[in-house]
């Protein structure tokens, strides 16, 4: 899943000498849905060499979606890392559909 396929390109607003619109493109702010807990919520303690693609690989069979675990576990995970230091418990939530699709829903406003 490409997580910035919804995601909104903008544009600067700013004029040349000509009177014609000129800008720079960029994303608008990528926002991701609280993870409620849930029952079927799999929780695991890491191992030295664990990552949060890795781990998305292992339960959700896509890498991608390794920010779907960071996003439930924000006070053992690093913002922009993929890394997990040895030894932390991760909840892994299992409804992944639920979460993607709140997660598009947000992202397309």
């Amino acid at each position: 899943m490409n997580r910035y396929a919804t995601t909104k390109i903008l544009k600067t607003a700013s004029y040349s000498n000509n009177n014609t619109t000129v800008g720079t493109q960029y994303y608008a702010t990528t926002r991701y849905p609280e993870i409620p807990l849930d029952a079927n919520d799999i929780y695991v303690v890491t191992d030295f060499g664990d990552r949060l693609d890795l781990l998305a690989n292992q339960f959700y069979k896509d890498v991608s979606l390794y920010w779907i675990i960071a996003v439930a576990n924000p006070n053992e995970t690093t913002l922009g890392s993929i890394n997990v230091a040895a030894g932390t418990q991760l909840r892994i939530p299992t409804d992944t559909f639920s979460i993607i699709q709140r997660f598009n829903d947000i992202n397309q406003k």
